[in-house]
């Protein structure tokens, strides 16, 4: 068992951060010890799914109901089709970059700005893919 300052060390973060967690219902209340939280090594393994959710642009919110539903609640299933569409234009912007960039890193114009004129002209007249108003 592992006092709150060990389990914020290991992860990363600030006891304050765990016992936040906690409030939202991220994490189970733990075991205390003369009212000291006492947590077991599980607890690591649901912070770094946490943290590689957060990472993956899900909020504390959408991550309790992750954590929360059952594994085909309809919840869980319209949340993954929001993330996943968000996750799809994500990687559009992406792509759209990086092919500015090989381009910039191809051509000779003064500035990105030509480049991106010179692209879209390649693509069609097709826009890049900016980010979501």
């Amino acid at each position: 068992m592992m006092a709150i300052g060990e389990v914020a060390r290991r992860a990363g973060l600030r006891p304050s951060a765990l016992r936040y967690y906690e409030r939202l219902g991220l994490l189970p209340a733990p075991r205390r010890d003369s009212g000291r939280r006492r947590y077991d090594d599980a607890v690591l393994l649901r912070l770094r799914v946490i943290g590689f959710a957060r990472a993956c642009g899900f909020s504390l919110r959408e991550i309790g109901l992750l954590f929360a539903g059952r594994p085909y609640s309809t919840t869980l299933r319209r949340l993954a089709t929001h993330k996943l569409g968000e996750v799809e234009h994500a990687m559009a912007r992406l792509h759209d970059m990086r092919a500015l960039l090989r381009s910039a890193l191809r051509c000779e114009c003064l500035t990105l700005e030509q480049c991106a004129r010179r692209l879209r002209e390649r693509r069609g007249g097709r826009e890049l893919t900016g980010p979501r108003a």
